[in-house]
């Protein structure tokens, strides 16, 4: 299925590229969240017209994103209490839900979509190097501080 992308989506295109993608791909994730239309002449002319809008918005979106990773970068480390073992080993583990409501405590906003944990969960004591991905081309790395709760 052909499609016109209406945001930049990794390893498959930046705005306006005309795709060919799966139609499961479009139909259940392309479509219904408004990141691409169907590429007919009809939504490629309304594209063109309205181009510099999404620009507009892409622009916006990228700017937020950067202002989020600054302020992130700024705090620098979070710290969140767990019960642990005399070892250090966690009863239970931190997840992305845990480190995004430290940041969200903290006072900037991150979802749990954004915090990547390539290695799992966290299950014991420490301070780890966590990255972020607030959006296609803003990366950014936070230090978690895992202490023991007393």
């Amino acid at each position: 299925m052909e499609v016109i992308l209406l945001d930049k989506i990794g390893r498959l295109g930046g705005l306006g590229d005309k795709v060919k993608v799966k139609n499961g791909y479009a139909r259940n994730y392309l479509l219904p969240l408004k990141k691409a239309v169907l590429a007919t002449k009809e939504n490629l002319a309304k594209f063109e017209a309205e181009r510099a809008q999404f620009e507009a918005k892409i622009a916006a979106e990228l700017k937020a994103a950067q202002d989020r990773a600054e302020k992130l970068n700024q705090i620098g480390k979070f710290e969140i209490a767990a019960q642990a073992g005399d070892e250090g080993k966690l009863f239970g583990s931190v997840g992305t839900r845990d480190i995004a409501e430290a940041a969200s405590k903290a006072g900037v906003e991150l979802h749990k979509s954004e915090v990547r944990l390539p290695d799992g969960v966290l299950r014991s004591v420490g301070d780890y190097q966590i990255e972020i991905q607030l959006h296609a081309d803003v990366k950014t790395e936070i230090t978690v501080s895992i202490v023991p709760e007393k």
